[in-house]
């Protein structure tokens, strides 16, 4: 047998926590590169793309360019992706809602 009362505590602790991820995932700078460093971006955690710096070599083939740009792109939303994953399983972590059965608990 289960307590709802636990559960609901637990539930309004892990939605707090939700929330300071959240605010803490804004505020993170993720750079993604491609091409050796030849392209540069940075966004945040809302994925917002914040800057993108592109090495002059790397101008010289826009097929190239625009590859590499792409690339940098999916690196910085990969690397966001992960580490909200991360911070997120942290909280999920042994969480046990009697009949409820979660995708990898």
């Amino acid at each position: 047998m289960f307590n709802i009362q636990q559960m609901m505590k637990q539930a309004q602790k892990m939605q707090d926590q939700m929330k300071d991820i959240q605010e803490e995932m804004e505020r993170t700078e993720f750079t993604g590169t491609a091409g050796g460093g030849a392209v540069v971006v940075t966004c945040n955690g809302k994925y917002e793309f914040l800057s993108v710096k592109i090495n002059q070599e790397a101008m010289s083939d826009k097929d190239m360019l625009e590859d590499l740009v792409l690339a940098a792109l999916k690196d910085a939303s990969n690397k966001v992706s992960e580490t909200m994953e991360q911070k997120m399983s942290k909280i999920t972590a042994g969480l046990n809602i009697p009949g409820l059965k979660l995708p990898g608990f």
